[in-house]
């Protein structure tokens, strides 16, 4: 289902890519945006589905920077990156490998909510900070003030929600590259994945019995599978490479070694 896609264009080598599924959410906010709410005086008609439109699509293109992020970063270890796809759940940066090595994944992971909280301190400085805020969501007025402050929830919020402990989530790819500095790679794997696991289930749970958002509770339904199948892919690679590393040690065994190496000048 991830190859339903339409490719839109390339930075720096990185294509671009829009989920089929994507544009329901579209039509669906243009939908809301153009009946709108005359129980609370917001306008519908082609102003309201404009407003929909461009929250929305300001919104996404916040998550884009935040997979920039990732995959920016990684390509400065030597990471290559396919390409962004973008779903009505989030964005997904696709590289060629993760890095084993836990100070990289871990720099790497980062590296996304740090450019959500960057654009929460630039709209700071040139808007302001609201007060009782971010613990008080509330709507904002209609106006370029107005949105610089929803997009600094939204980005504040995407910030904080990636950096929970859910594997594969940032926090949980955090967490796992934490573990990697103590335990082997596959252990702290399995630990991850089971503590996002349980929190994915909470998380669903919560969101659909406590704050009826039932988008919310298909992303941990999708986080749920989704860290399951990466840690599975993390086992048939550790069964792999250790088939293949006895396999060449019963092909070229190891000789000790009984005089000395000659020194090349």
């Amino acid at each position: 289902m991830l190859g339903w896609s339409m490719n839109l264009f390339r930075v720096r080598g990185i294509l671009l890519s829009v989920h089929f599924t994507f544009f329901l959410l579209l039509a669906v906010v243009a939908w809301d945006g153009w009946q709108g709410l005359p129980e609370e005086g917001v306008a519908g008609g082609w102003g309201g589905l404009a407003a929909n439109v461009a929250i929305l699509l300001a919104f996404f293109t916040c998550v884009v920077l935040h997979e920039f992020g990732h995959s920016f970063t990684a390509m400065h270890y030597g990471v290559g990156v396919r390409r962004i796809l973008l779903m009505p759940i989030g964005g997904m940066a696709e590289f060629d490998s993760i890095p084993r090595e836990p100070a990289k994944e871990f720099l790497i992971t980062l590296a996304g909510p740090a450019v959500n909280f960057a654009i929460v301190a630039l709209l700071a400085l040139a808007v302001g900070w609201p007060q009782g805020w971010p613990w008080q969501f509330h709507n904002y007025e209609a106006t370029a003030v107005g949105f610089a402050l929803l997009l600094q929830k939204w980005n504040l919020a995407m910030g904080l929600f990636n950096l929970v402990p859910v594997f594969p989530m940032d926090g949980g790819r955090i967490l796992r590259a934490l573990l990697a500095t103590r335990l082997p790679y596959l252990r702290a794997t399995f630990i991850a994945a089971t503590v996002g696991k349980i929190l994915a289930v909470a998380g669903a749970a919560a969101a659909l019995l406590g704050f009826d958002a039932p988008l919310t509770a298909v992303l941990f339904a999708f986080i749920f599978f989704a860290g399951e199948v990466e840690y599975r892919a993390v086992k048939r690679r550790e069964i792999e490479d250790a088939y293949w590393r006895a396999a060449l040690a019963r092909i070229y065994p190891l000789t000790p070694v009984t005089e000395e190496p000659p020194v090349l000048r």
